[in-house]
C-alpha cells in the first residue's frame, strides 16, 4: 500500500470512530435531557397533593413516564392474614417489605407496601382493623424478581414486588398493576415512608467522555499524519 493510500485509509478509520464517539455524545446528551424532565416530573409528583388511587379504566394507560411516583390516596380494608414478605435492604439494615391485599370496596385490590420490617421483627406487623385511608406513593409492578434472584412463590420467597405473581399467589382477582408504598407510620411497625427516590445522573460527564475521546482520536490522527508527511 503507498503512502498516499495508508493515510487515507487511516483518515477514514479514523473519521468512523470520531463520527461514532461523537454520536455517543450527543446520544448522551439527548438522554441528559430526559433524565432531567423526569426528575423534575417525579419532584412535582411527589411535592403534589394526593390524587384518587387509578382504578381498573386508567390502569391500561398506566407508564413510568405518567404515574410512577405519583402520591396517591385511596380507602379499603386490608386482608386478614395474607401479608407476603418481599426481602429488602434499607437504610435500617435488611429485612423485608410487608405487602398487604387492601380490598375497595368498588371490587378491586390493591397491593399496599404497608412499609419495612426488620428479620429479626418480622412477626412483628400489626395489621389495622376496620377501613383504612391509604396516602403513598404509586409504584408500577416490578416483575421477575430482583438481579440474579428470581421470585418463588411456591416456596414463599421474593425479591421483588411483582403484584402479578403476589396476586396470583394469594388467588386475587382484579388487583392493581401497581401498589402503594405508603407513608410515615408515625414510628410503629412496619416502618412506612422508607421509599428512596433517587436517580442516577451521570450522562453529561459521559457525553463530555465521548467528546473528548473523539476530539483527541481527531487530534492525534492529524498529528501522527503531519508527523509521517
Amino acid at each position: 500500500m503507498t503512502s498516499a493510500r495508508r493515510t487515507v485509509a487511516v483518515l477514514a478509520a479514523a473519521g468512523i470512530v470520531c463520527l461514532a464517539l461523537t454520536a455517543l455524545g450527543v446520544w448522551q446528551i439527548q438522554r441528559l435531557a430526559w433524565k432531567t424532565d423526569l426528575i423534575a416530573r417525579v419532584d412535582a409528583r411527589i411535592a403534589a397533593d394526593p390524587v384518587p388511587a387509578p382504578g381498573p379504566a386508567e390502569w391500561p394507560d398506566l407508564t413510568a413516564g405518567n404515574a410512577e411516583y405519583r402520591r396517591v390516596s385511596v380507602a379499603g380494608t386490608y386482608a386478614v392474614d395474607r401479608d407476603v414478605l418481599v426481602q429488602a435492604v434499607t437504610g435500617r439494615g435488611s429485612g423485608f417489605w410487608v405487602m398487604t391485599p387492601l380490598a375497595i370496596d368498588a371490587g378491586w385490590t390493591i397491593l399496599v407496601n404497608r412499609g419495612f420490617v426488620a428479620w429479626d421483627r418480622r412477626d412483628d406487623r400489626p395489621l389495622p382493623a376496620g377501613p383504612q385511608t391509604v396516602t403513598g406513593l404509586l409504584r408500577l409492578s416490578q416483575p421477575d424478581g430482583a438481579f440474579l434472584r428470581a421470585n418463588d412463590p411456591a416456596g414463599g420467597r421474593w425479591y421483588s414486588r411483582d403484584t402479578a405473581a403476589i396476586a396470583a399467589s394469594l388467588g386475587l382477582d382484579d388487583v392493581a398493576p401497581y401498589f402503594i408504598d405508603a407513608g410515615p407510620t408515625g414510628g410503629g411497625q412496619p416502618i412506612g415512608g422508607l421509599t428512596v427516590v433517587a436517580f442516577r445522573n451521570n450522562h453529561l460527564s459521559y457525553a463530555l467522555t465521548w467528546f473528548v475521546l473523539a476530539g483527541g482520536l481527531a487530534f492525534l490522527t492529524v498529528r501522527a499524519i503531519r508527523g509521517h508527511g
